[in-house]
């Protein structure tokens, strides 16, 4: 099993280097921040596949951190804190935490809560590889092993980078893939020409998916934020023909 990359968002020095010496010992990949602005940033520039994540930070309250996230993000979130409570507990879980784990905590047992968020990643991919190697969203098809997209039955021609970024929204559907992100995965960097560049791609791949309102209509942007591919329905017309 791969390895998850780990975001830990914790304030506490002392319990922030005890978290990530387990991490490095057990080779997990982690990054980390203080506050919960930190959190966001790093969530959204490298789209973690875990979050480990103090509710008691000195700028916002986990709570909110957790909001933010789920608006574009369903990375597992495992909460780490010192509160007890049973609201507490509730409200993060309802706000779309994964997991709660009360300080103090033992290693094996923080441990014991990553491999549970890894089986659920595990999962999802495997999902996602037995739904082949055709992706379809209302008329756009991408034969992923072909390298080819339609819209119906017409071929639609795309530059490299039009379609790195088809297939990465599409691999995305339905969460919002901020500027930074998607710059960094197509580009490998986030300077804000790449950004420039992004909005000059993304426009000449609405253009060619005009020829289906339906097609161009399911990139949807998000203004200052990032891009989201849409779920489409499939076609309704063949059942009506029938």
């Amino acid at each position: 099993m791969n390895k998850p990359l780990i975001l830990v968002v914790e304030d506490d020095k002392p319990i922030r280097n005890l978290i990530t010496a387990t991490l490095k010992m057990h080779e997990y990949k982690f990054i980390t921040a203080e506050n919960g602005a930190g959190a966001v940033l790093e969530a959204s520039s490298h789209n973690p596949d875990i979050m480990l994540l103090d509710l008691g930070l000195p700028d916002m309250d986990g709570v909110d951190v957790i909001k933010r996230i789920r608006s574009w993000s369903a990375m597992p979130i495992i909460v780490i804190s010192a509160r007890s409570e049973d609201r507490d507990k509730i409200a993060a879980l309802d706000s779309g935490a994964d997991d709660y784990l009360t300080k103090p905590f033992s290693v094996g047992e923080l441990l014991a809560r990553i491999r549970v968020a890894q089986r659920r990643l595990s999962a999802v991919q495997a999902d996602r590889s037995a739904a082949g190697s055709l992706f379809v969203n209302g008329d756009l098809r991408i034969d992923l092993a072909a390298g080819l997209v339609f819209l119906g039955e017409e071929q639609i021609h795309l530059t490299p980078i039009e379609y790195k970024l088809i297939c990465l929204l599409a691999a995305n559907v339905g969460k919002v893939l901020t500027h930074t992100y998607i710059t960094q995965k197509i580009w490998g960097s986030s300077w804000e020409n790449d950004i420039a560049s992004l909005r000059v791609f993304m426009a000449t791949l609405r253009r060619k998916l005009e020829s289906d309102p339906e097609a161009k209509r399911c990139i949807q942007t998000h203004i200052g934020v990032g891009y989201r591919m849409i779920r489409i329905d499939p076609p309704e017309r063949e059942e009506k023909d029938r």
